[in-house]
């Protein structure tokens, strides 16, 4: 239970419906007068917890919930737990970090498994907010990505530790939340739980995924080395691919290329904007051919190619592929950009309704949490419009379970794709 001290903030009338049924986030809109509190990231993390945690009411004084406040954070309140008699302390951060990783334990802790790249916390729909924490067969990766996070990352460390024991914790700041969240750019190292300097087997580490190996640069690499969400649908995607010609866009280190050199399609033309991303897609086929995970010609098979993905749509020539792959990064990072967002999802499909073969496919996604999914239909539906081309939905993709969906924040199902056959 909390101390007598503890902070209360009230909410504004009319603003506490989403909360009530546990929405975690509240803007600085929805909130009354609150008095000054301290930097929680210039503090240790037991007193940023007692500091900023307070107690949510709404108008009549009834409590919401506990939550954390931060006046520096683009989301001023994070609410936390809704049972009044279980107050969020260090206790409790440890306690849930622990339960989502063994909540994920069926899935990773299996041996002779054929992969070993698990998301192990999904931030807000592990009740974690500002957590993205992966693992790569003995390091785990802590991508913070809200000052919550960066001031709680101790208790979290302590946790990952006690519960898996893993030979390196690496802990770093989202770059693309970096700036709003007024965090510095940061990477730490733990070993056994302790700070040290960074060792060098976390330059680089072989992995696996779906039987496929996988050479990564945490340190190096976009998010936290991997993008381990698409597993499953680089799979699904591949089985259309056999004696196919493929264009994969935003390729960044292979995971669809490999899989459709697995399937055995006919070649794969796999575009990007870096350097360092191709040149590792070019060692994950070496690697795949000298373990014999990919057939001999593989290398053969493959064009790499550096440029800007929506140039390259618009220069190819039509009718050259049979199927078009466009995973772009996160084009709208928040509300903000979703019309700028919009705009380039159309472009992007409809010019490869335009190019792709008549039957061909198309797998296209969107990783825009503020884009829902029946929005990007409708952004497809235009596209198709405007290319004055009839399109059939064949499959429809999303996140796997480690990456899980919370029914009370809609915006954890952030991952929406769709295999188009463009008739």
């Amino acid at each position: 239970m909390p101390n007598s001290t503890i902070k209360t903030i009230r909410i504004k009338r009319g603003k506490e419906k989403q909360l009530v049924r546990h929405h975690p986030w509240v803007f600085s809109g929805a909130i009354e007068n609150i008095e000054k509190m301290p930097d929680a990231c210039e503090q240790n993390a037991e007193d940023s917890i007692k500091s900023h945690t307070v107690r949510v009411e709404d108008s009549d004084h009834q409590f919401i919930a506990y939550g954390w406040y931060d006046e520096k954070s683009h989301i001023a309140l994070r609410l936390l737990s809704w049972d009044e008699q279980v107050f969020p302390d260090s206790r409790w951060w440890k306690s849930m970090i622990i339960a989502a990783i063994r909540r994920r334990y069926d899935w990773f802790g299996q041996k002779g498994r054929a992969t070993n790249m698990f998301r192990l916390i999904h931030g807000e729909a592990d009740m974690l907010p500002g957590f993205a924490i992966d693992i790569y067969k003995h390091i785990v990766v802590i991508q913070i990505s809200a000052r919550v996070a960066w001031a709680v990352r101790p208790t979290a460390v302590e946790a990952v530790e006690q519960a898996l024991r893993p030979q390196t914790i690496m802990v770093n700041v989202d770059s693309d939340l970096r700036r709003v969240e007024h965090l510095e750019s940061s990477v730490e190292y733990y070993c056994k739980g302790i700070l040290v300097e960074p060792p060098e087997i976390v330059h680089q580490i072989d992995c696996m995924e779906s039987g496929l190996l996988y050479r990564l640069n945490v340190r190096s690499s976009q998010k936290t080395g991997h993008y381990c969400d698409q597993r499953e649908n680089r799979i699904k995607v591949a089985q259309f691919a056999k004696n196919l010609k493929v264009l994969d866009l935003f390729c960044y280190t292979g995971g669809f290329t490999l899989h459709c050199l697995k399937s055995l399609c006919l070649s794969v033309d796999s575009v990007d904007s870096s350097d360092y991303a191709l040149g590792q897609l070019e060692e994950n086929i070496r690697l795949n051919v000298q373990n014999g995970r990919l057939p001999a010609d593989s290398g053969n098979r493959v064009t790499l190619t550096k440029g800007d993905c929506f140039e390259v749509l618009r220069s190819i020539e039509t009718d050259v592929y049979d199927m078009i792959i466009i995973d772009p990064p996160k084009l709208a990072p928040n509300r903000s950009h979703v019309e700028q967002a919009e705009r380039a999802y159309k472009d992007l499909n409809r010019l490869a309704m335009l190019k792709v073969k008549k039957g061909g496919y198309i797998a296209t996604f969107s990783c825009s949490g503020a884009i829902n999914r029946e929005k990007f239909a409708l952004i497809l539906s235009w596209a198709a419009k405007d290319a004055k081309k009839e399109v059939h939905i064949v499959s429809v993709l999303g996140q796997p379970n480690d990456h899980p969906i919370r029914l009370s924040f809609p915006e954890s199902e952030y991952l929406k794709g769709f295999i188009l056959q463009v008739l």
